[in-house]
Formats: structure tokens, C-alpha cells, sequence
């Protein structure tokens, strides 16, 4: 098994080592495929000399899991794995999921709720002084104090709950390979406290130069201005280039320190990360299971670029990937993509050439690479900045190699275009190409929603510009001969969505013709900003007050406007237009929502069901690419329980 690292004390033996240099702990299954963090990070460890043993969602339940390999030489590396465990185990109503596509066959129940703090408490158990070091999307996004949706309550940094020594936050390919030579060279892991990209404990501020000291946890955890605050700044400074070191104060505990980012990867960096030598499978252990899920999704798709100057308000990738821009070259992808043909199961089709927004290929001003980006303005909102690179040419070449590669039919973009950025551009060459040869049957964009209020809280452009990329794309598709759609998705219940809003989207949603099939409703995870609106009930970087829509039987009602034609939400849509004042939609007029009730019985919604045109409009479940992270509700509503269940507290 010498093309998987190894996964237990006798494939390290078989390997010739007695010991390894770090158990990397993971909440997720093993699959060796840069699409997942520790098969990135193990790689590039091992690139650099040391030995690691991955061990896969061990039985927290008994500490004896956790001994397979013995004591590491340097460290215990932990990760709850590609996901937030909260948002892979719970739906927005917080309901149980029944699948989990990161563990073998989806199966549930393979990990805890919060695995770094569980996993951590375990190793504390046995090795009571072994270096302990968090990473992954959970305790980056966590790495200080947070509120927590599942919980209703703000909670201290996972540092402090797990007992950890460090948090290596971000996407780790700096810190990590600096953490680890540190430690081989024998610094202990309480001196390493200079590394950027990293968080650490300490009892006082004599290690930190010109700390930005936040609101201690006691007052953001009693006030909720003083949550907003902190969030404010760290919202602030989450720039390699301009950010200062934060300092959160714990009472009697000291001091959580965040220092400042690590550097974006140049191209030659992700070129070599990325040229790794990955097998793209999942460790033959899982194949009686069936395999792992989330493969399927990630097996023939590349990664061009990671970071994201969109900066939605919901999405967490600012404080994980941030702002800059950072790049393949066209032949790393090449490379990976002539790869991929040879593989048995590859049938000509590329599903996905992007990352967190597929079309973005540059930063997005030059300055960027060297001062960073702007901490107080966006680069695409309200409007493009005049400074905003909007160019295509880059992707638009790189597709076209894709394309003349032997053995590649097809190649799709599922990590979506930004449209306003498609907009921004001048030259049309990349619309015209990705109608014709990157869309089947339908583009996904994201939208959101269309209300002006709405759409500013979220951070998006206005329903206009969509509107005119609409147009635009419909003229592509003339000039290619193709009859394609645009697949639009939408969100309920965002932060300053009244029941008025929510009623204008649906009204929009009638005008389309026909029904969205799936619909998101807004789920407040762990740093971002929209998720800081929900709790505190105003915008932390403005002070303004937003409306909260936090009632799950409001949030029920809005969602079901989305899908007023199905027959079942019926009841929860009625209940929406009389809560906005819009009964003036009951009747049997061409612009209404329902019909009357007929004889005491439920009569259809108005006008004709139709679904999307061209089919299934599901999204493709989280790839591990930016992790900005969504929940969906197909139509013939499968939570109708969790629904009828509100209706009855609220009787």
C-alpha cells in the first residue's frame, strides 16, 4: 500500500518506520485527492521529508483509537475534516441529516459533533504533552470567540476548548511545513508563537507587537455591541498584508492571539501543491462500503484558483481563503487534466474547472499582491471598483486547452460564474464559448434574491445587473444556435428579508415560469458576516439595524413562498401573504399566487406547474473548494415534518 500514506501501525511497518513524525487525525474518510485538506497537507508534509500517518475517523469512544500509531515524534495534526461537523450533521431546522459524504457509503455516526475538541480531549488522555495542532475549515473558522447557531450562544475560541497548543488557520500550506520545522528543530510548540496564519495561548501580550486588543470573551459574550465590535475588527483584518496581530482576552486565562494571515501562494507554490503525488482515490478499506460520496463530485474536477474578492456576507471564505486571488498555471492544470483521461472511469468529461467563483483567473487589481486588499472597500460591491481587473482571456484559453486534449468531450464549470464580473468585462468572447461549449442545458448563477435591501445586506449586485446578464447570455445562445437556460438560485430568510421580501421573490418567481426545484435557506455558520447580523440584530461594520427573520416557522413560510405552487405549502403561503398585507395574490388573476380554497378544500397554487427547464436544478454538494457552505430544500418538501412539528409549538 505504498501509494496511500499509511492508516494503521502495520501499514507504517510495512513502510520500514517505526515511528512517524505526525498522526494526523481527521474526522473525514481518507481520500488521497487535493480536493481534501489532509490529503493536501500530508503530501506536502511528506514532500518535505517527513513521515505521516493519517488516522481516519477513529472511535472517540474509546481512547484506545487513538493510540494506533503510538506517540508522534513531533505532533498530533487535527481536522473535523473538509466540513464544519455542525453543518455536515444538522439542517438549518437542526435536524439530523440522514447522509454523510464524507464517510464511507454516507454513512452517519462516524464522527462526534465538534471531532477537534473531542479528538484533542481523547489524545490529551494518553499523551499528556505531545504537541497538539488544530487545523481545517472548523477550527479556522473558529479560531476565536463565535457564535454558535446550534448552541444559541457565543462560544470561547476552539483553542481554549479543545486545550490545544496551536491552530494553524487558513488553508495551512505555510504554516504547516513552518510549524513542522520548528518542531524538529526542537523548539518547543509554546515558543512557536511567531508563525503568520497561526493562533496561540499565552498569559500576558509581551510576545505581541502592536496587538489590536479585542473585547474581552466575557463582554462579547453579554453584549451583543460588543460582539459586533469584535467581529467588525477581525472582519478588518483578515489581509496578509495590512492585518495586525488580535489579542482576545479570557478571564483568568489569559490571552488567545491570532497572528496575522499567512501569504497568499504564488503560482510556482500552488503549482507544486496541487503536482503532488495524489492517487485521486479514496483508500481501498472503504471499498466494501461502497466507497466515499464526495469523490464522486471531485474526481474529474480540477482546482484552478483558490481565494475570493466576491465576498458575499454569508460566505465564510474571507476569513478562511481571503481576499487575493492565487492561481495554477495552465500547465500544472493541463497536466492534471491529461492525467485524469487515463484513468479507467474517466469518460471524457471534466466536471468542473474553478475553485470558490470558477471564471476568476487574476487578482483583482495589481496592488493587491503587494498591499493587499482594500479593509474598508469590496472589489465587485456595490459596482465593480474602477480598479477591478475584469478579465477572461486567461480562463477563456485555459478551457480552450482543456477542450483539444485527447480524450476530453466535454468540459463543464459547476463552481459557478460571477455574472456581475462576466458583466464587468468588455469583451464578450468568454460568454459566446461558455454557451457553446461549457453549459449543458443549463448555467448556474447565483443571484439570491431580488430585493434591493436584501440583495445590499447580502453583498451582492443589484437584481439589474442580473437582469442584464440574462440578456446577454440569451444572445450568446442565439449566436450559437443552442437553446440553454439560466438556473437561478435563491435564499430565504438572510438577515433584513421581511416578509414583504420575501413575497417580491416570489412574485419574481412566477414571472420566471417556472419553480425552483431546490431553495437555500440561510444558515448562520461561524464568521461571516451575515451570521454576525443574525445574532446581534444590526451591521457590524455600518451599526445599522437589520431585521432578523429567526422564527423557524417564519423561516418555513419563507421558504415555502419560493415553492408556492407546491400543493403542500399551500398553508404556509397563505399564511405569508396575509402576514405582508398581500392578499391581493389570492384570486384568479394572471398575477396571483393562490387560488381561492373551493368548497372548503385545498385548490391548487395559480397557474401551471412546470419544473426548471432541462431538468434537475440541484446543486453539487460541497466539493471542499472554499467551503462557503449552503443547505437545500428540494421541492415535494421533505422536511414537511420538521414543518407540521413547528406548527404544532406554535399551537
Amino acid at each position: 500500500m505504498q501509494d496511500f500514506l499509511p492508516v494503521n501501525y502495520q501499514e507504517m511497518k510495512e513502510r520500514g518506520w517505526d515511528q512517524v513524525d505526525f498522526v494526523y487525525v481527521t474526522g473525514d474518510a481518507y481520500v488521497d485527492h487535493p480536493s481534501f485538506g489532509t490529503a493536501v497537507i500530508s503530501r506536502l508534509l511528506e514532500s518535505r521529508g517527513y513521515r505521516v500517518g493519517i488516522l481516519p475517523q477513529p472511535d472517540w469512544r474509546r481512547k484506545e483509537s487513538i493510540r494506533e500509531f503510538g506517540e508522534p515524534r513531533l505532533a498530533f495534526l487535527v481536522t473535523a475534516g473538509n466540513m464544519d461537523s455542525m453543518v455536515n450533521h444538522y439542517t438549518v431546522a437542526k435536524k439530523p441529516r440522514q447522509k454523510d459524504a464524507y464517510s464511507p457509503g454516507g454513512r452517519m455516526g462516524l464522527r462526534p459533533d465538534m471531532p477537534v475538541i473531542v479528538y484533542t480531549n481523547l489524545i490529551r488522555q494518553t499523551y499528556k504533552k505531545t504537541p497538539i495542532i488544530l487545523g481545517g475549515i472548523e477550527a479556522s473558522l473558529r479560531r476565536l470567540a463565535h457564535y454558535d447557531y446550534w448552541q444559541d450562544k457565543v462560544r470561547r475560541s476552539i483553542l481554549m476548548d479543545s486545550g490545544a497548543d496551536l491552530i494553524s488557520y487558513g488553508m495551512g500550506e505555510h504554516s504547516v511545513p513552518e510549524i513542522a520545522e520548528a518542531l524538529s528543530s526542537g523548539i518547543p510548540v509554546k515558543e512557536i508563537t511567531y508563525l503568520p496564519g497561526t493562533v496561540y495561548r499565552c498569559s500576558d501580550l509581551s510576545r505581541v507587537y502592536h496587538p489590536l486588543v479585542l473585547p474581552s470573551y466575557e463582554e462579547i459574550a453579554g453584549d451583543k455591541k460588543a460582539y459586533g465590535k469584535s467581529f467588525a475588527a477581525q472582519y478588518r483584518n483578515t489581509d496578509p498584508f495590512t492585518a495586525a496581530p488580535l489579542a482576545e482576552y479570557y478571564e483568568g486565562k489569559g490571552y488567545v492571539i491570532q497572528n496575522p494571515p499567512a501569504e497568499p501562494l504564488t503560482q510556482e507554490e500552488m503549482d507544486e501543491v496541487y503536482d503532488l503525488p495524489y492517487t485521486g482515490r479514496y483508500h481501498p478499506m472503504y471499498e466494501k462500503d461502497g466507497g466515499i460520496p464526495a469523490l464522486e463530485e471531485v474526481k474529474f474536477s480540477i482546482t484552478s484558483n483558490r481565494g475570493c474578492f466576491g465576498s458575499c456576507n454569508f460566505c465564510a471564505l474571507t476569513f478562511h481563503q481571503g481576499r487575493i486571488l492565487q492561481t495554477r498555471s495552465h500547465e500544472s492544470i493541463l497536466r492534471e487534466a491529461v492525467k485524469m483521461t487515463k484513468d479507467p472511469d474517466f469518460k471524457g468529461y471534466i466536471h468542473d474547472v474553478g475553485g470558490p467563483t470558477a471564471d476568476f483567473r487574476y487578482p483583482a487589481c495589481e496592488k493587491q499582491l503587494s498591499r493587499g486588499a482594500c479593509p474598508d472597500r469590496q472589489c465587485l460591491f456595490p459596482s465593480p471598483c474602477k480598479n477591478l481587473r475584469a478579465d477572461h482571456e486567461d480562463y477563456r484559453l485555459l478551457l480552450k486547452k482543456l477542450r483539444e486534449i485527447p480524450g476530453v468531450k466535454k468540459v463543464f464549470i459547476r463552481s459557478g460564474i460571477r455574472f456581475d464580473y462576466v458583466m464587468a468585462d468588455k469583451n464578450a468572447a468568454f460568454l459566446h464559448e461558455l454557451a457553446e461549449y461549457h453549459v449543458s442545458g443549463q448555467l448556474r448563477v447565483a443571484p439570491e434574491h431580488v430585493s434591493p435591501e436584501v440583495l445590499r445586506l447580502m453583498g451582492k449586485p443589484s437584481h439589474e445587473v442580473y437582469e442584464e446578464f440574462l440578456k446577454a447570455f440569451r444572445r450568446a445562445n442565439a449566436s450559437t444556435g443552442k437553446e440553454q437556460y439560466v438556473l437561478p438560485y435563491f435564499m430565504s430568510s438572510h438577515p433584513g428579508c421581511t416578509m414583504k421580501e420575501a413575497v417580491k421573490l416570489a412574485e419574481y418567481v412566477r414571472d420566471m415560469g417556472f419553480t425552483p426545484e431546490q431553495v437555500q435557506d440561510f444558515y448562520p455558520t461561524p464568521s461571516t458576516l451575515s451570521t454576525c447580523m443574525y445574532y446581534t440584530g444590526f451591521h457590524p461594520l455600518t451599526g445599522e439595524k437589520v431585521y432578523v427573520p429567526r422564527n423557524p416557522h417564519e423561516k418555513a413560510i419563507q421558504r415555502a413562498l419560493i415553492q408556492y405552487k407546491n400543493p403542500e405549502n399551500r398553508e404556509l403561503v397563505l399564511e405569508g401573504l396575509k402576514l405582508a398585507g398581500r392578499m391581493d395574490l389570492v384570486g384568479y388573476g394572471k398575477n396571483c399566487l393562490l387560488h381561492p380554497e373551493k368548497g372548503g378544500g385545498k385548490a391548487s397554487a395559480s397557474g401551471k406547474e412546470k419544473s426548471a427547464p432541462g431538468g434537475n436544478s440541484g446543486r453539487t454538494p460541497s466539493s471542499g473548494k472554499g467551503n462557503a457552505q449552503r443547505t437545500e430544500v428540494k421541492a415535494g418538501n421533505p422536511h414537511k415534518k420538521t414543518i407540521r412539528n413547528i406548527h404544532r409549538k406554535k399551537s
